[in-house]
């Protein structure tokens, strides 16, 4: 399975921050934002990843992420030249994912939660078993400004409606999708909406017509972020200071997840935190190398 983040679009709703750098690069807290979604692919235990974005800030990704060499990854790059709706990315992407199924997820969505690892590689082993798709459910308690799951009496998706006037529940679809081949198909067969956009609740209901989309719920116990306004900017920040301050253990810190993951080796890892030695994230890299020896299975990373 291949990953795909999508870090598009034009960042209005953060504006004035947004006028001269991504929103995907602004700051939660003490990492880039486009490392937690990485982190949320790398878990999933996928290594090639395309990260589509304008051609103003691909340059600005392609400086921080380089080829992903160091993290054990094969990263690329592409454009979308005009927001076209968030299921775009499986046509800008056609080539990348080639004959292969895929995951993407949205730039500025984070996710935590103590059994994430265990979720994400559950859906990524099921749609590479048996195809299909698989999507993301968080209850929220104002449905009408979301896309909303209808489930049926056995807890089966029959539709995910965006922004519904009358919400047939109180789940949304997460910013967080699994597919298998035929997503790219899909995609460039949606008929592109009112305004003009290819809507990926359009993909996510065509699967749920052929009968197979499976659907994990986050229920207690897991951290939605949908970071794209400074109200949400500022909670994810606040929530990720507060995690780290408490347990000592980063949360998106990708080379640590490259290293616990196997993509990367010890060696390697100090490589990169050598000359990061005067940050308190290089402080902490070269930390999980002198816990290891002293304890080698030691706590493991979550997100």
């Amino acid at each position: 399975m291949k990953g795909i983040i999508l870090a598009g679009g034009s960042g209005t709703r953060l504006y004035p921050i947004t006028q001269a750098i991504s929103k995907q690069l602004l700051p939660i807290y003490n990492k880039p934002m486009a490392y937690y979604s990485l982190s949320v692919l790398m878990l999933a235990g996928i290594q090639e990843v395309l990260i589509i974005s304008t051609p103003r800030d691909i340059p600005q990704f392609e400086t921080i992420f380089g080829d992903g060499r160091h993290l054990g990854l094969k990263l690329t790059y592409g454009i979308q030249e005009t927001p076209r709706g968030l299921a775009d990315a499986f046509i800008v992407g056609e080539r990348f994912i080639g004959k292969d199924s895929v995951a993407m997820i949205l730039g500025d969505n984070i996710f935590f939660g103590h059994g994430l690892p265990h979720m994400l590689r559950t859906a990524k082993e099921q749609v590479e078993r048996d195809g299909g798709g698989h999507i993301f459910g968080y209850y929220v308690p104002d449905p009408e400004r979301f896309g909303i799951i209808e489930f049926d009496k056995k807890g089966r998706v029959v539709h995910v409606e965006e922004k519904p006037k009358n919400p047939a529940s109180n789940y949304a679809a997460l910013g967080l999708y699994f597919f298998d081949n035929q997503a790219s198909t899909i995609a460039k067969n949606v008929t592109p909406s009112a305004r003009g956009e290819i809507e990926i609740p359009s993909v996510i209901n065509a699967y749920a017509e052929q009968g197979n989309l499976q659907c994990s719920l986050m229920g207690r116990g897991f951290a939605w972020f949908d970071a794209g306004t400074h109200t949400s900017l500022l909670e994810a920040g606040d929530f990720v200071a507060t995690l780290e301050q408490q347990t000592g253990l980063m949360i998106g810190c990708v080379e640590e997840i490259a290293w616990r993951q196997g993509y990367i080796t010890a060696k390697q890892l100090e490589a990169v935190a050598e000359p990061l030695r005067k940050s308190g994230y290089g402080d902490y890299l070269l930390s999980l190398l002198d816990e290891s020896k002293r304890r080698p299975h030691g706590h493991q990373s979550q997100s």
